[in-house]
């Protein structure tokens, strides 16, 4: 169970962009049904009874054959290890949501600590430099660039009377 982070429950963001002379991005479905069960492993209706009850979503061939991604294998070992160490397959469906949803959240994280750097070096540069087009927020939020104020326009209402000449 350890090493890098998953990414979310069944598929992730690179689609098959070549990683390395002639190999295919890891999310890529490349692997017959046969070669998956080789390199897992597990017998093929294992892998298909996986696929049934959501535990890995291969991809589908133009006829309907599964597909698997290096992705895939890599959760069908998971799921192999975890079901040897005895939990149920409900356990490992809900092992494998837990660990797609730390990852997003700690993708979501590094991407609101990186808004927050750029927000505070926007200020500091606000602070330090007086003729800045940075306004200076009075609440705490996004610094956003100096607008002209728009004022409330009069209210005026034209009445149109048509002629009857």
């Amino acid at each position: 169970m350890s090493g890098p982070a998953r990414p979310p429950f069944g598929r992730g963001v690179d689609h098959g962009v070549n990683h390395g002379a002639g190999q295919p991005g890891p999310d890529l479905p490349v692997y017959v049904i046969s070669v998956a069960a080789e390199l897992t492993g597990l017998h093929p209706q294992t892998l298909r009874a996986y696929d049934r009850l959501g535990l890995v979503r291969p991809g589908r061939s133009g006829g309907g054959g599964r597909r698997y991604s290096w992705r895939d294998i890599e959760q069908l070992r998971e799921v192999a290890e975890l079901t040897a160490a005895g939990i149920g397959l409900e356990g490992v469906r809900r092992i494998l949501e837990l660990e797609s949803e730390v990852a997003m959240l700690r993708d979501r994280l590094a991407r609101l600590e990186e808004e927050q750097v750029m927000r505070q070096a926007l200020r500091d540069y606000a602070a330090a430099d007086p003729h800045s087009t940075v306004s200076k927020p009075t609440l705490p939020g996004p610094t956003v660039p100096n607008l002209p104020v728009l004022r409330p326009a009069r209210h005026a209402v034209a009445v149109w009377r048509r002629r009857l000449d």
